[in-house]
């Protein structure tokens, strides 16, 4: 059973915040790489982000509540 990406965050707010939307769902979501954003400044940006995770099995169904999910997008932070 390996993980897979189903979601990159760019700050720990909206990373946790799809990962307890997935947790309330049963969907078992790991956060990675977000310790490290917060030690290296600007580690987030270039490193690709912080990453949530799902089990292979539960991917389809977290990308389809991610999708319904209403995420502000990176471009909307300066509103």
């Amino acid at each position: 059973m390996g993980l897979v990406t189903v979601y990159t965050a760019f700050n720990s707010a909206d990373a946790q915040l799809v990962r307890s939307r997935l947790d309330a769902a049963g969907i078992q979501a790991v956060v990675s790489d977000e310790i490290a954003a917060h030690v290296m400044e600007g580690y987030s940006l270039a490193a690709g982000g912080i990453r949530i995770q799902v089990p292979e099995e539960q991917a389809d169904a977290a990308k389809t509540l991610i999708a319904d999910l209403e995420l502000p997008d990176a471009d909307d932070e300066t509103s």
